[in-house]
Order: C-alpha cells, then structure tokens, then sequence
C-alpha cells in the first residue's frame, strides 16, 4: 500500500467481516495516505468512530457518505 504513489481518494472496507476492521482500516489509511477516505462495506460498524480514530492522528479526511450521497472531491 505504500508503494501505491499519490491517492487522492481511497474506498476502504471497514465493516470486519471478511474485510478489514476499523483499526486495520485506520492502517491502511496511515500507509496510503489519500487527501480522503470514504468508509464502505460498514455492516455494524460505525464511521463516525473511524473518522474520529483517522483524523485523531492523521490529517486525512473521512468522508462518510448515506445511501445515495454522492461525493464531489474539489
């Protein structure tokens, strides 16, 4: 993930069945480093307490979005 170059933004699974968790994810973001990270396959669990983790130690964005939202990166 490392090598990956310049991410502007990463979809990362966060749900922990049969995906990363929330703290693999936070990870993951860590070793990327996209300007934004948008929370997907979150089954149970809640991206209002990834973003918190992420933007805790990072300065990467999260951007959870609802069912339908659409995200415009600027």
């Amino acid at each position: 993930m490392r090598e990956l170059g310049k991410v502007d933004v990463a979809l990362l699974p966060i749900g922990g069945t049969f995906t990363m968790d929330i703290e693999e994810a936070v990870e993951a973001a860590i070793a990327i480093q996209p300007r934004v990270v948008i929370p997907m396959h979150r089954s149970k669990a809640d991206p209002q307490d990834y973003m918190k983790k992420l933007e805790a130690i990072s300065n990467i964005k999260v951007a959870p979005l609802q069912i339908g939202e659409v995200y415009h990166l600027n």
